[in-house]
């Protein structure tokens, strides 16, 4: 492991701030949230930081609240175990809460933030493909501007963002949804703990009093460069009544959307078939009748 090499530490309390001392300092400078990567990537991986923007004593990046409109915002400091723990987001989206809940260990999730998480761009972020599934937006500040773009958009490639040196992503916004609104997050991985996605599928639907689908959402991660929409599976499960037939369907669909890579963790056939699978699950688990905010516990048990 190798030492970090002495640098500037800068501490500002708002943001236009931090981007002024991004835009004055020039190339070479990181902003830091959580720290959970970028002390990876300096110790372990060779990077090697001209200055360091801390973010964290800028109080209005770590809040949770609701707007009017009922929108859900979410800092970019929330960290990964407050967005697991939430009881606002466990009522309303325990699917997202429980996709918080496989990062890493606890102790990373204590330090993790979402905005951090976003900003790296690791294709197989497990919050990703749950928030792109909830039609988040991705809130953009620099100094004296902001932006606000879908999340879907906000990634342009592994470990890239449309995002300018000197802008900082400071929040999350999901949109309101109906109170109907059922959600699924399944995560394949070799291991029960601490391993990275090697398929990632979160489901969002919303059914009418006839059981038909009304609205769908279908995102998946660490199939393609970046988190993505399966727009195609989501048109064969739109306005049909959810039978296992459909999700099968759907889940074919799915597999054939994405464009997974063989690496040393799996194979790209594989992932497509983990893709087919865990859609069909992910749709049938959450449009099933006996649906229900479940544990954490409970939900991995019955992945598979």
């Amino acid at each position: 492991m190798k030492r970090t090499e002495p640098l500037e530490i800068y501490q500002p309390t708002s943001v236009n701030e931090a981007c002024r001392i991004i835009k004055q300092s020039g190339p070479g400078g990181h902003f830091l949230a959580g720290g959970t990567d970028l002390i990876i990537a300096i110790k372990e991986k060779g990077w090697v930081p001209r200055y360091v923007v801390d973010l964290k004593r800028i109080p209005s990046l770590s809040e949770i609240l609701t707007n009017s409109d009922g929108s859900l915002v979410l800092g970019a400091l929330t960290t990964m175990r407050e967005i697991e723990i939430s009881p606002l987001i466990r009522d309303r989206y325990p699917f997202l809460a429980q996709s918080a809940a496989e990062v890493g260990s606890i102790q990373i999730r204590h330090r993790a933030t979402i905005g951090g998480n976003m900003a790296n761009a690791t294709p197989s972020a497990d919050v990703a493909p749950a928030l792109i599934a909830l039609d988040a937006k991705a809130k953009i500040s620099g100094e004296n501007s902001e932006r606000i773009v879908a999340l879907e958009k906000f990634f342009v490639g592994p470990g890239k963002t449309l995002m300018k040196p000197d802008e900082i992503l400071t929040a999350l916004i999901i949109p309101p949804h109906p109170a109907t609104l059922r959600g699924e997050y399944i995560k394949f991985s070799p291991r029960e703990m601490m391993d990275l996605a090697y398929v990632g599928v979160a489901v969002a639907l919303a059914m009418d009093e006839r059981k038909k689908v009304k609205h769908v959402r279908i995102a998946l991660g660490a199939v393609a460069p970046i988190p993505m929409r399966a727009r195609k599976a989501e048109a064969i499960v739109l306005d049909q009544i959810l039978s296992e037939e459909i999700a099968e369907q759907a889940g074919g669909e799915a597999a054939k959307e994405c464009s997974p890579i063989s690496d040393v963790r799996s194979s790209a056939d594989y992932r497509r078939e983990m893709v087919r699978v865990n859609t069909k699950r992910a749709l049938l688990n959450a449009a099933s009748e006996h649906w229900r905010p479940t544990s954490w516990v409970e939900r991995r048990d019955r992945r598979y």
